[in-house]
């Protein structure tokens, strides 16, 4: 069964390696996140790629708004106020992956409880230290293990984002059995299969490429199976009547930050790419930011009009979208209207 493990928060995010509680542990609050610094943003009109092939993408840059810092956000430009936030509690599976520990990062930042569902705890505490359970909880499960995911795994839980993943090809990640096949697809089915009809939304982290697993240059990607696992994974998830929305990132970059805290999590960057391209129909072909994935997976939560669709996403050099909804709202739609 899923084991349930607190945190506490500490000063200046500094990390402590105490060893975790296995029994659920409730410990005082000590200091609430610093304040983040603001970010200036600027209205960008001037991005476009003139060959029609590619056409859609000249129109969604065209809503690009500059972002001076990855995570980082304004106040006064905060998508999510603080009546929002408290009502929220967002279950992060593979919350200590390349995309999921930005995720929660930026959760954490936001003020919205998060709820990690990993298989090595201690993993979590190095990446965001100790933090008040009214911030972030941790709970120890493997969702290719279908006692892991017990109700109340899921107890008032009112946003899930699903970022399992890993290697295309056999690596060191394939050990203990941690294949495609596990992962991609009975790991997503494990998870759907358990999560409560009651959630808001629930976000899967895909790939581009799946619906053309068995073309070239596709299928040497899927020479493993990887591709074909993940469109099992996705058509499950379309069948579930679960409130869904699907992302399929181009090849991942930046990061992952596995090997620093919170506190430096919250000052990554996207660098230059920062430029979001928005598709539909798996004809999207590029690379994009971790930390889009990760703003995207954020902004899908709570826009409507993403329910129920499957879009594709890159970035490309220039400026970004960062935290605005209403711009990310804008990128959606303008992709449903291709």
């Amino acid at each position: 069964m899923a084991t349930k493990l607190s945190l506490c928060s500490v000063h200046d995010f500094k990390i402590s390696f105490n060893k975790f509680s296995t029994t659920h542990q409730r410990i005082s609050h000590l200091s609430p996140f610093p304040p983040l610094k603001a970010s200036n943003y600027c209205f960008s009109t001037n991005i476009s790629i003139s060959t029609s092939s590619k056409g859609e993408a000249s129109l969604l840059v065209s809503h690009a708004v500059k972002e001076d810092q990855g995570i980082q956000t304004s106040k006064e430009n905060q998508s999510f106020d603080s009546n929002v936030s408290s009502s929220k509690l967002v279950l992060v599976i593979g919350g200590t992956g390349g995309v999921g520990q930005l995720i929660v990062a930026s959760l954490l930042s936001r003020n919205i409880k998060a709820r990690v569902l990993i298989r090595d705890p201690e993993k979590a505490k190095s990446l965001f230290g100790e933090q008040d359970e009214n911030s972030l909880q941790v709970w120890k499960g493997d969702t290719r293990n279908p006692k892991d995911l017990d109700p109340a795994v899921f107890e008032g839980v009112t946003h899930v984002i699903s970022t399992t993943g890993t290697t295309a090809f056999p690596s060191k990640r394939w050990d203990g059995d941690n294949t495609p096949e596990r992962i991609d697809w009975e790991g997503v089915r494990n998870l759907v299969s358990a999560i409560p009809p009651t959630i808001k939304r629930f976000v899967l982290v895909s790939s581009v490429g799946v619906t053309k697993f068995n073309e070239l240059p596709w299928s040497i990607m899927n020479l493993f199976g990887v591709l074909k696992y993940k469109k099992m994974g996705e058509d499950f998830v379309r069948n579930s009547g679960l409130p869904y929305t699907i992302l399929r990132p181009g090849r991942l970059t930046d990061g992952p930050y596995t090997s620093y805290d919170l506190n430096t999590l919250l000052k990554a960057t996207a660098g230059q790419r920062r430029a979001v391209l928005i598709g539909q129909g798996d004809k999207l072909v590029g690379e994009v930011s971790r930390l889009v994935v990760a703003e995207a997976c954020i902004q899908a939560l709570d826009i409507e009009i993403t329910e129920g669709q499957i879009y594709e996403i890159n970035s490309v050099e220039g400026d970004g979208p960062e935290s605005d909804t209403e711009k990310w709202t804008e990128l959606f739609k303008a992709a449903q209207t291709q």
